[in-house]
């Protein structure tokens, strides 16, 4: 029985949250990565450590177990497997829209009704627009931000059907 009331489903190297260890939210990704690499002139650190590995195609939670979902799965299609990039945020396989279209489903299937899901989405390779259309639903309201506006966070509420 699950008993944290937020999922977050990619969470990397949770690099977003402001309390890294928050009891409130169950850590998931597919990988454990601790590793220093050179990228350009720095040497940087990754570490993705989260309490639970899981497939977000296929998670193993009962159906209405979180009241909100954060989703910031993989952005990148292109990129050598060397590269930062790829191991900060990880690479969709070439089935990326049937692979998303899986996760943003399971994220809907484990979600509360009236839960929030928050889906995070950079466009650098693939448009937000794109993304829409894979997942055939509409956010409530989205917000652009970074350096180059190309960050989407976009928030679905999973509404009861008798409303």
């Amino acid at each position: 029985m699950q008993t944290k009331p937020i999922l977050d489903a990619c969470c990397g190297s949770r690099m977003f949250h402001f309390d890294k260890q928050n009891p409130l939210v169950l850590f998931a990704d597919n990988r454990q990565i601790e590793t220093t690499m050179k990228d350009r002139d720095k040497i940087r650190h990754l570490e993705i450590k989260p309490d639970v590995l899981h497939d977000f195609t296929n998670m193993p939670y009962e159906n209405e177990s979180f009241w909100h979902i954060v989703f910031d799965p993989p952005h990148l299609v292109q990129g050598g497997e060397n590269s930062w990039l790829v191991k900060k945020y990880g690479k969709l396989p070439c089935n990326w829209r049937e692979v998303l279209k899986k996760g943003f489903d399971e994220c809907m299937r484990v979600l509360k009704p009236n839960g929030t899901l928050i889906f995070k989405w950079n466009e650098t390779q693939i448009p937000v627009s794109e993304i829409l259309k894979v997942i055939d639903c509409q956010p409530i309201y989205g917000h652009k931000s970074g350096r180059l506006n190309q960050t989407h966070w976009l928030a679905f509420v999973k509404i009861e059907q008798s409303l």
